[in-house]
Formats: C-alpha cells, sequence, structure tokens
C-alpha cells in the first residue's frame, strides 16, 4: 500500500475508533442545578435541566427538615441518599460534600450541591468535570452546572433566585432554572428537567414529603412543560394541604388552603371540577351550607359525571337533607 494511503487508512481508523468510543460510554447527566431551603416554609428543593434523557431520575434528591442534594457531571447517585444521611446525622454542607468526596475514586470527576434544611449551603465542581463547570451559593441555595454556555448561566440562575424572593420556592427553583435556560444553558442543547419539593407531611393525605414532585423527561422544550405542569403541581399542593387537614378534622386550615387551590385551579381547566367537588365538601364541614352548594353546584356543572359521586357521598349528606 501507498504510504501516503497507508497513513490516511491509518487516521480514518483513528477517527472511526474514537467516535465509537464516545458512543460507547455511558452519557453523564452534564446538566446545570440549583438545590434551596426555604426555612419559614420549612421546604427545601431541587431543580434541575440538561441534554440528557430523564434527568429527574438521577440529579434531585431533598428530604424534608433535612435537605437537598444535587449530584451531576459524572453522577455518583449514592450521593444523594449518603448525603441527606449525613445531613440527617449534623453534619454542615461542607462536611457532608467532603465526606463524600474522601473516599470516591471518581472524585475529580462529580459535581455536587448541598444545602440544608436550616439554609447553610455548599457546592463543589471536580477539576476533571467538562468546561464551563462550576457553581456559586450562599445562605439557602447552591447553584452548579457543567458543560455550560458559560458562567453566565450560574450567575443567571443566582439572580433569578434571589429576585424572587417571598414566592412559594418551587416558584423560584424554576424561575432560577429558566433563567439558566435563557443564558445559554446546557450547551448541547434540551432534553429534560425536574422540579421537586420537599415539606413535612405534604404528599397525598400527609403520608409523604413530596409537595412537588414533576419531571419531564424527554420534551423539545422542557421549560415549557415543565412550567404547565408545575401550574397543575401548586394547584395539587394546596389540595394536598386541605384534604389532610379536613381528614383530621382541622377544618379552617382545610378550607384556607382548598380555598388557595381553587383560586389557582381557575387557571387548570382539568382540575378545576374537581378541586371544587372537594372545597365544597370542606365549605360544609366549615358551616357553610350556602357556599358548598355553590361550590358543589359549579362542579357538577364542569363535570356532570360528578352528579353521581355526590348522591352517594356521605360527605355531603347535609346537603341532600
Amino acid at each position: 500500500m501507498h504510504a501516503r494511503v497507508r497513513s490516511l487508512a491509518v487516521a480514518a481508523l483513528a477517527v472511526l475508533w474514537s467516535v465509537n468510543a464516545v458512543r460507547a460510554a455511558p452519557p453523564r447527566p452534564s446538566t446545570f442545578s440549583i438545590v434551596a431551603a426555604d426555612p419559614q416554609a420549612g421546604e427545601v428543593g431541587v431543580a434541575v435541566a440538561s441534554r440528557f434523557f430523564a434527568v429527574g431520575t438521577v440529579v434531585p434528591h431533598a428530604r424534608a427538615g433535612v435537605g437537598a442534594v444535587a449530584t451531576q457531571a459524572n453522577a455518583n447517585t449514592t450521593f444523594g441518599p449518603r448525603g441527606l444521611d449525613l445531613l440527617a446525622r449534623g453534619l454542615t454542607p461542607e462536611e457532608t460534600v467532603r465526606v463524600l468526596l474522601r473516599a470516591d475514586t471518581g472524585a475529580n470527576d462529580r459535581q455536587v450541591g448541598v444545602v440544608r434544611a436550616s439554609g447553610e449551603s455548599a457546592t463543589h465542581t471536580g477539576p476533571g468535570c467538562n468546561p464551563w463547570a462550576g457553581g456559586r451559593n450562599g445562605p439557602g441555595y447552591a447553584i452548579q452546572g457543567n458543560i455550560l454556555a458559560g458562567e453566565k448561566v450560574v450567575a443567571a440562575m443566582e439572580r433569578a433566585f434571589l429576585a424572587s424572593k417571598g414566592r412559594p420556592l418551587a416558584e423560584r427553583l424554576l424561575a432560577a432554572l429558566k433563567a439558566g435556560d435563557d443564558a445559554g444553558g446546557d450547551s448541547r442543547g434540551r432534553q429534560s428537567a425536574a422540579v421537586l419539593v420537599c415539606r413535612e407531611r405534604a404528599g397525598y393525605n400527609g403520608f409523604t414529603d413530596r409537595a412537588v414532585d414533576i419531571r419531564v423527561d424527554d420534551h423539545a422544550d422542557p421549560f415549557a412543560e415543565i412550567a404547565r405542569l408545575l401550574a397543575l403541581a401548586l394547584v395539587n399542593d394546596d389540595w394536598n394541604r386541605g384534604w389532610t387537614a379536613f381528614t383530621e378534622k382541622r377544618f379552617p386550615e382545610a378550607l384556607a388552603a382548598q380555598e388557595r387551590a381553587a383560586r389557582r385551579a381557575e387557571q387548570q381547566p382539568g382540575m378545576l371540577p374537581e378541586v371544587l367537588y372537594d372545597l365544597a365538601v370542606i365549605r360544609l364541614a366549615s358551616g357553610d351550607k350556602a357556599g358548598a352548594r355553590a361550590a358543589l353546584a359549579r362542579a357538577v356543572q364542569l363535570n356532570p359525571k360528578l352528579t353521581v359521586q355526590a348522591g352517594g357521598d356521605k360527605d355531603l349528606a347535609a346537603l341532600r337533607d
């Protein structure tokens, strides 16, 4: 074989080998995320986005009354539960990061953000993370990302989070995530996103701490889709608050939460009839028979199929007297 032809063939084989090696390597959840705490509301949470399928199955971890962890880059997924256990034992976020990395043979390629429920935070970016990679943190939050369009991404996230003080934590997390995307986000593009917020007894009937737990695993515009889902999740959060309080006969608290759910649900027609139905139940338990009748009438008007349920519902028996 001619020397030049042979050298070209060798070069082509080298390129083919490198391409196949890249294809064979498992994808990394290279991404941008924020972990945050709202001590006054008793909430902790994580928001994350990435050009990576189902990033919400890997990065976000949180536990009410304890804190939140984001593990990414060449993610060590044990950092989530282990980090939360360390926080629960009383370690600070900085101490937690040091313990997690201490015996980790892949520490150079890890990125992790940690926040405690009381607000202390830490962020770590290993020197082996693909650029741009880095983070920043402050009271109540830690932001981190890798393979980003630049430091401007985490800077924009920080500004958005701080500027949204006073809003529900889930909305603040989404605001930070959207600001990061607007600033360039993951330099490879978009695919998935997730928002997780935990609060004591926030789940259905108070059995779990999941106040908001939403994911977009694969979407052309995961930010628009996660925003749509969050609007529904915030209705559901107030609805869960209301129903849990109702089942425990804390009627004033139940009524306040369910009235908030109903106001939010006005923008969510798919949820509104059932929210109004339970508002009727809670109004009736709170002594407002006329208000209960009005809520039920509107619920049935919007969804006539609720008529059958209402006819035999013991919680509405007083309206049938």
